[in-house]
Parts: C-alpha cells; structure tokens; sequence
C-alpha cells in the first residue's frame, strides 16, 4: 500500500488563536465547493479546503478507502506543523472526518460531521459515475454540450450541474474529468460502507448536522454515532436533504460556527 498522498488544498488565512479547521468535500465535490463557507469561516480561524484523493486537483490512486483518505488529511496537517486541528467533512468527506478522528484522536480538536453516518449504506452512485464515463469527451466543446449529452441518464438538471462542476478544458479545448471516475466506480464498496470495528472511540466534541429531508441519518445511525462518539451534538435543518450546506447555507453555517465557538 503505498504511503499518504500530497492532497491540493486552499488555505485561508485568519486568526491563529483557535485550532485550524480542514474540510472535506463530498463524493464527486471538490474544495471549489466550499469556498463562500470556507471564507465565512476563515474569519475566526485558519481554514484549508482540500480536494481529497482522485478528486479535484489532488493525485489519482488505484487505492480509495478511508483509512488512506484519513492518512492524506493527517499528513497535509503535519506538513503545515497543525498540531490540533478541527475537521468538517460532508457525505464521503465526513467518513473521512470519522476515521481520522477514530485514527488519530490526539490529533483532532472537534469533529463535525454533515448528514452521513458511520455505517454503510446500501445505496451507490452507479447511475452518474456511468453517465460521467459513458461521455465521449473527444465530442465535448462546452458543458453545454457535455449537459444535453447526459440528459438522458441523468435527468436532473441540479445534479447533471453538479457532475459538470468536475469537467475541466485544457488550453487546447480539450475537456477532461477531473475526478477519477474508473477508480471511483471500482471503490463503490467500500466508499458506501464503513471500515471501523466499533471497537474504538472518539470522545471530544462532535457535531453531527443532518438535513431533514435527508435519509442519510435515521434512528440506526443517531445510534453508531453515540456509540462511537459519546458526545456527540445531533442538529437538523428542518429545510434542508443531504446538501444541506447548499440547500440551506446559513442555519447550517450558524450551526458550524456555534458548535466551534463554544
């Protein structure tokens, strides 16, 4: 297995008093789309939005599960010498977010975590990581292209603009994913499921912020999190589904910066 990667990451500068925050981005996300939160946050602390690995601007590897995830976000904190960090990762960033804090508990300060749990799921992303590969990109001049393309396996317009977000050109014009998109679709498993053996626990404070139209954190889940993270904060955003950080920005901002600053 090889060893942490170099993720890209973004920081913000603010004040050194509290302990840096690092956040992660969900399955097909990228720090791009953290950045009018990052900045919102950056006022009372340093912030680093990161592009987890075969995501964004970071390296690609055949290898995809969470304990290499949680490594690269522990190295990226000892390269730039954060002794105590707090973490905030949304959907597969907050499984990430999980298992370092199981991982490494020292070096953690406070944990939240948006509307995922630590259990597996029984659901994939087969349905837009197959759109995304079935794309003949060598036709694609423009998103607009790459959207009426996809129209048919993703009807959605709000998630075929979201996929898209990940759709870059190169100077010549040519488009390319920036995710990893073979390697995603291989790691499904273990991205949907969860590797901890509920043998070890995380007892700083937490803060679990679930949307309530979401599914994502039922009565089962509200349950693994008080199991391994005994004190955990259980918020949710009556308005908000699973991206509640985009559906409904600032309770779920308000959220974030209560729990931080108390």
């Amino acid at each position: 297995m090889s060893g942490p990667l170099r993720l890209a990451a973004r920081e913000l500068e603010g004040p050194a008093g509290p302990s840096p925050l690092i956040v992660m981005h969900g399955l097909l996300g990228s720090q791009r789309n953290w950045q009018a939160h990052g900045k919102a946050l950056a006022r009372e602390r340093r912030v680093f939005l990161v592009d987890l690995r075969n995501h964004g601007e970071s390296p690609w590897s055949e290898v995809m599960d969470y304990p290499a995830m949680a490594a690269d976000v522990a190295a990226l904190a000892e390269r730039h010498g954060l002794e105590r960090v707090s973490l905030l990762g949304h959907s597969m960033g907050g499984k990430v977010a999980m298992t370092l804090a199981l991982d490494r508990p020292a070096l953690v300060d406070r944990l939240i975590v948006a509307d995922i749990a630590p259990v597996a799921y029984a659901h994939d992303f087969d349905t837009e990581l197959g759109a995304m590969a079935a794309l003949d990109l060598a036709t694609v001049d423009r998103r607009a292209t790459a959207d009426a393309a996809m129209a048919a396996l993703v009807p959605d317009v709000g998630v075929r603009q979201f996929l898209l977000h990940n759709l870059d050109f190169d100077a010549d014009g040519k488009a390319a994913w920036r995710p990893n998109i073979e390697v995603l679709q291989s790691a499904m498993q273990k991205l949907t499921g969860w590797p901890g053996d509920g043998a070890r626990r995380f007892d700083g404070p937490v803060l679990a912020v679930r949307g309530g139209r979401s599914p994502y954190v039922d009565d089962a889940g509200s349950a693994a999190f008080r199991q391994l993270f005994p004190a955990v904060e259980m918020v949710t955003i009556p308005e908000a589904g699973h991206w509640l950080h985009a559906e409904a920005p600032r309770p779920f901002l308000a959220a974030v910066q209560h729990f931080l600053d108390s």
